[in-house]
């Protein structure tokens, strides 16, 4: 058991948030020894959880709305099943930046046409004023590369666009399935407590392994397409 020192020393989140958190009852109350709270790997995992939303871009609002849903019985084991949920599926590094910023990382100054193309192929996403949102640093590269390639941007621009409503059905599609198939029936079962560190698991290697199919199917799919049309 911890006391809330140590709970913010094991979770990185300083006690006044916690305390925040416990009393917007995203947290439930410590056991008590005498005067003194203690916290334990239910308090740990549900903390987890909340950081893990809170990096996805929840608001307070909908992680409360997330976490209502959850069984009040639900311990470490079902939050850690939670998270091994929601993490991405890959890595994502969004930030805000300003346009000197992203003119340094980029290496040379962009102008607006620049700013423009680099928006309509997602690479930024306009804020107010001079800030943007960068996703990603990789996906920088990619976007500067595309500018220097020569080709007319708009053809890109409609590559993403098709790229991007392709994926997104996959995904709602992929979402469906895994709901309907594995997740719905563990529910149905009354949540078995055997079943939730194999599920974490199983969710956990799932992801890279369908990421790397899509590309290799992918892949597939343009090599057929090429044959068919050159024969």
């Amino acid at each position: 058991m911890l006391t809330i020192d140590q709970l913010a020393e094991r979770t990185g989140i300083s006690i006044r948030t916690i305390r925040f958190y416990a009393g917007r009852g995203l947290l439930p109350p410590p056991q008590l020894r005498g005067r003194t709270g203690l916290y334990g790997p239910d308090h740990v995992a549900r903390l987890e959880l909340v950081t893990e939303l809170s990096a996805l871009g929840f608001t307070l609002a909908a992680i409360e709305g997330r976490l209502e849903k959850l069984p009040a019985t639900a311990g470490a084991e079902e939050l850690a099943l939670q998270r091994a949920l929601l993490t991405p599926w890959v890595p994502e590094q969004i930030e805000d930046v300003d346009t000197m910023e992203l003119d340094r990382r980029a290496g040379r100054p962009l102008g607006p046409d620049d700013l423009r193309a680099l928006e309509g192929l997602g690479v930024i996403t306009r804020l107010d004023g001079d800030r943007m949102r960068l996703n990603g640093a990789a996906t920088l590269g990619e976007g500067l590369a595309v500018l220097d390639s020569g080709l007319p941007t708009e053809t890109w621009k409609r590559a993403h666009q098709i790229i991007e409503r392709h994926t997104t059905a996959l995904a709602e599609e992929l979402m469906t399935m895994f709901q309907a198939e594995v997740l719905q029936p563990y529910r149905d079962r009354g949540r078995p407590a055997d079943e939730r560190s194999r599920l974490a698991e199983a969710f956990t290697q799932l992801k890279p392994i369908t990421v790397r199919g899509v590309v290799t199917a992918f892949g597939r799919a343009v090599n057929r397409t090429i044959r068919e049309r050159v024969g």
